[in-house]
């Protein structure tokens, strides 16, 4: 009898790769590392896939056996000594293993792949700083609802408390947190026995069927990852996918809320599965549709209903909306209305409050509290198809909606240098998001604002950018991942600084993944210091000193060109396109062009920041000696 397991969005998973690898490898017994011959080796194996694990399998190997059952295509990490038995079993499984040169951009990487496939993800880290340098990509994980795995090693218990190097136990990390569940990780756990793994294999099995993200951290001693599995079966699971549908009490309140009156439909990131039907539901109800800057392109951006995107690098257009054709509710669809995607702005707020559907209890109404909201817990793609039964059409309106800004660009001067970042991203239109079928990935500070503004996309799963935690690097590693899982090009839209925080050339030139990088080159952390001086803060250096990164792109074993003139950022767009190798594009823009990030400004300015005098004029103050 076969193993299988049918994920969330996964394909039916079989023992087929292990029916390869019994045909076209060979096998290590773990105990005497001596290669088997012909007959040993089909028996370990056929003893797997009828579900007894062999004796000579390894708790490492029954690990990996058990992803790849899981669904996980690859894994992304930074190997060390501590995990050296766990890091083979995955090289020597079906799962794509990927080497990279940091950890942090291995956790953001393998959350692109996951929302580029659908596919849960592995991040493997050594023990110590393995462990803490992922963490930042986890936390983005977690906030963007992936589903990613975490395999880390940890110190044997009985070297633990001796000063192991890289000793990693509660002795020299917390406990709480990072190996038991809670705000990091849903699931974690210390595995120190192979009689542990029938039910951790049923946790994983079940919470990847599950809508929504899930992180998961599998803590594994080194002693223990090469002990031997006897007599443990993985369980027997043919897990389908659960739906999370509403029910007729709430659909019904929904229809009887949204009938009475014109209503607005908001769209987050979370609906991104249900763009089909989203659609249907404006046309036949004549809504306005808005959207998060994560939600841009689930309804398209050239439809005559859209408005435009709202928070974060967002459209004026909205609250003209809001202002001159108020809706009386809004039907807010798969996204925490945060302050990226709202700014808690009343002027969001309609009449009659909020219709809020969410797969997660706790998110209707945690973002205007004081609003009148009815929540549904309700897959988006389940409520919707619902709703388009039950709700009425709505006669043909001739009223013309707001539409997104967009101001002409003036025609360059004789130099046209530096590059105007308005121009860029109308090339990356045109090239890029019209020209291609490439994602496109914003890294935090203004090259999010730029794009999220001036890029228009008409399909669901083009854009991607990370508003909860917003971490530099996050698109700079993460087109690595996006690429792979996607099996096409990734252009992640980054700015200096970012690039010179954490980027996995080098990494994408290893496994030639077809990645291209849009620098935005500034010498400037500009997001910052723009936003101080509209601020009136002063005295704050942001600046970087001024940097060639084609040149280090090259270094790396990458194709890259410098452009400096706006005449010339087609033809570099499409010679990164047609390339088959990592491609860097160092464009060097105009630092002073203000970033549509007033928002954002304004945000910050509510919750208490103030302008402050000059360095030079600060009164000096004496602090006691301690």
């Amino acid at each position: 009898m076969s193993q299988n397991y049918t994920g969330s969005n996964s394909p039916l998973i079989t023992t087929e790769p292990y029916k390869e690898l019994a045909a076209n490898s060979y096998v290590e017994s773990v105990s005497d590392s001596r290669q088997l011959d012909e007959s040993e080796k089909n028996a370990g194996i056929q003893s797997f896939l009828n579900d007894e694990i062999a004796p000579t399998l390894s708790v490492a190997d029954a690990i990996a056996q058990m992803l790849v059952n899981l669904g996980v295509s690859n894994a992304f990490g930074v190997a060390g000594g501590a995990m050296a038995s766990l890091w083979g079993a995955l090289s020597n499984s079906t799962i794509d293993v990927l080497n990279f040169r940091h950890e942090s951009g291995a956790a953001f990487a393998a959350t692109e792949a996951y929302f580029a496939n659908n596919r849960p993800a592995v991040v493997f880290t050594t023990a110590g700083p393995g462990i803490t340098n992922a963490l930042t990509g986890l936390f983005a994980a977690r906030g963007e609802g992936a589903k990613v795995i975490l395999l880390s090693a940890c110190t044997s218990a009985p070297q633990r408390g001796r000063w192991a190097i890289q000793e990693t136990s509660t002795y020299t990390l917390p406990s709480g947190g990072i190996f038991t569940s809670g705000a990091l990780f849903n699931y974690a756990i210390t595995i120190e026995s192979a009689a542990q793994l029938p039910q951790i294999f049923r946790k994983l099995a079940l919470a990847m069927a599950q809508p929504g993200g899930f992180v998961a951290h599998l803590s594994i001693p080194t002693g223990v990852q090469t002990s031997l599995v006897e007599n443990i079966a993985l369980p027997q699971l043919d897990v389908s996918s659960f739906g999370m549908t509403p029910s007729k009490e709430a659909i019904a309140k929904s229809v009887e809320l949204l009938s009475s009156g014109p209503f607005a439909i908001w769209v987050g990131f979370g609906a991104r599965d249900a763009a089909d039907e989203i659609r249907q539901l404006a046309e036949k109800t004549g809504a306005a549709v808005i959207c998060s800057p994560r939600g841009k392109g689930i309804f398209p951006e050239d439809h005559p209903q859209f408005v435009g995107v709202t928070g974060l690098g967002g459209h004026a257009s909205v609250l003209t909306y809001m202002e001159q054709q108020p809706p009386l509710r809004t039907l807010v669809l798969g996204t925490r209305l945060g302050e990226p995607t709202s700014f808690w702005s009343s002027a969001l707020v309609p009449k009659g409050g909020f219709v809020h559907v969410d797969i997660d209890p706790e998110v209707p109404g945690v973002a205007y509290s004081h609003v009148e909201t009815f929540g549904v817990r309700s897959d988006i793609k389940a409520f919707v198809k619902e709703l388009l039964q039950q709700l009425p059409d709505a006669p043909h309106s001739t009223i013309s909606l707001p539409r997104p800004e967009h101001k002409a660009i003036e025609p360059a001067t004789d130099v046209d240098y530096p590059v105007r970042p308005e121009v860029l991203m109308a090339a990356i239109q045109k090239i890029i998001v019209e020209g291609s079928n490439a994602i496109v990935m914003a890294e935090c500070g203004n090259s999010f604002t730029w794009s999220t503004h001036l890029l228009q996309f008409a399909e669901a799963n083009r854009y991607r950018v990370s508003t909860g935690v917003g971490a530099m690097g996050h698109a700079v590693t993460g087109v690595l991942g996006a690429a792979l899982a996607n099996n096409s090009k990734a252009v992640g839209i980054v700015g200096d600084g970012a690039m010179l925080m954490n980027n996995e050339i080098s990494t994408a030139v290893k496994y030639e993944i077809p990645a291209i990088w849009i620098v935005l080159n500034d010498a400037r952390y500009n997001m910052c210091h723009q936003g101080m001086k509209i601020l009136g803060l002063k005295g704050a250096d942001a600046t970087i000193p001024p940097t060639n990164f084609a040149m280090i792109a090259r270094g790396m074993g990458a194709e890259a060109i410098v452009v400096v003139r706006e005449s010339d950022i087609e033809a570099a767009l499409e010679q990164a396109i047609a390339s088959t190798v990592p491609f860097l594009i160092d464009v060097v823009i105009d630092a002073d062009r203000p970033a549509p990030s007033g928002g954002r400004n304004k945000s910050l300015a509510a919750q208490g920041i103030k302008s402050t005098p000059a360095k030079n004029a600060v009164k000096q103050v004496s602090f006691p000696m301690i």
